[in-house]
């Protein structure tokens, strides 16, 4: 349906199409979570482990340093990327495809301080979306571009840091993502303040 979608209307109209429905699709069901959050049986109660919650917050850290990272060295198989290059750089040694791990954390973290029924259906739904996600934008991009996404897989890993440490890919200053993980910080301590008038709760116990 994408390839035809695209002959059809071309790549940025369909950019958007997919913009639209993405939106129409989780912003109903973000605002129907929010008028049940807590529904159902709770399975678990880690809010007063202090180590799982500074744990939790280092996962969203984390999180919003690949998100920005993202955008700095976009995976070439993500949306608007041009797909040429198979040279892995900055943050996409640690991880090809940052946004997809930044959403599967962002799941997690937020599953630890969620134990009720409700919750963990909902925020379980973004670490399948970013492990489905990202094999499925492998897969097509195996089929559309080949030996050079064959290239960029080789020296990559979906897994954060498994590439660095089997030695498919080395790490060097010039990858040093600092203005991601700057963006990353100040992200974090904004939704840390305005956690509790925005979404509630107290993020800090």
């Amino acid at each position: 349906m994408r390839a035809r979608l695209i002959r059809a209307v071309g790549a940025q109209p369909y950019r958007g199409i997919y913009s639209l429905v993405a939106a129409a699709t989780l912003g109903p069901l973000t605002y129907e979570f929010a008028r049940n959050k807590h529904a159902g049986p709770l399975l678990w109660y880690l809010r007063a482990v202090a180590p799982i919650r500074w744990f939790a917050w280092m996962l969203m850290l984390v999180a919003f340093i690949l998100f920005v990272g993202s955008f700095i060295n976009p995976n070439p198989a993500g949306m608007g990327a041009s797909g040429g290059s198979n040279e892995p750089h900055g943050i996409l040694k640690i991880t090809r495809h940052p946004s997809f791990v930044a959403f599967s954390l962002f799941g997690i973290a937020h599953i630890l301080m969620n134990g009720w029924a409700g919750d963990v259906i909902f925020f379980g739904l973004f670490p399948a979306l970013g492990i489905i996600g990202g094999m499925h934008q492998d897969a097509r991009k195996i089929r559309e571009l080949g030996q050079s996404y064959r290239a960029f897989l080789a020296k990559t890993s979906f897994m954060p840091f498994a590439a660095l440490l089997s030695g498919r890919a080395k790490w060097s200053s010039d990858d040093m993502p600092w203005a991601a993980i700057g963006a990353g910080i100040v992200l974090t301590v904004a939704i840390v303040a305005l956690h509790p008038m925005i979404f509630g709760g107290n993020p800090l116990g």
